[in-house]
């Protein structure tokens, strides 16, 4: 039998860590202030549409409901993956301040819709839980 060090020392697969990520309230809301820092200068208004959103998500993971707060933060971080990846930057601009936040931003949503995505798709719902399902 393995002693109790050698179980600690385990490695975690990359699932339990999407897993982890997908269910913390961290995530949507600093993309939210990543985003907002985007938008906000100049001022746009159609990505301003995802922060309260994102926010929301975090407020219904704080509220005990972690599996709808998951998708909810998944489905509008591919939203926001979508409409950014369909602004044109040029080569050079890619590399700026600008062009290093936007990047981080469209890598978190990518991670946060793989890292929801999974925890909305495997997690269990209240109403599945009383029903006996």
């Amino acid at each position: 039998m393995a002693d109790e060090k050698t179980e600690e020392k385990a490695k975690q697969s990359v699932i339990v860590y999407a897993k982890v990520w997908g269910e913390s309230p961290v995530p949507p809301t600093f993309l939210a202030a990543m985003i907002t820092a985007q938008a906000l200068r100049p001022p746009q208004f159609l990505p301003m549409l995802f922060p309260p959103v994102l926010l929301f998500s975090t407020y219904l993971n704080l509220a005990d409901y972690p599996v709808q707060a998951a998708g909810t933060s998944a489905a509008w971080s591919g939203l926001y993956m979508l409409l950014a990846s369909r602004r044109k930057q040029s080569f050079t601009r890619r590399f700026g301040a600008r062009g290093i936040i936007r990047g981080a931003t469209m890598g978190m949503c990518a991670a946060q819709v793989v890292a929801g995505g999974l925890v909305y798709a495997v997690g269990r719902k209240e109403d599945e839980d009383e029903n006996g399902s």
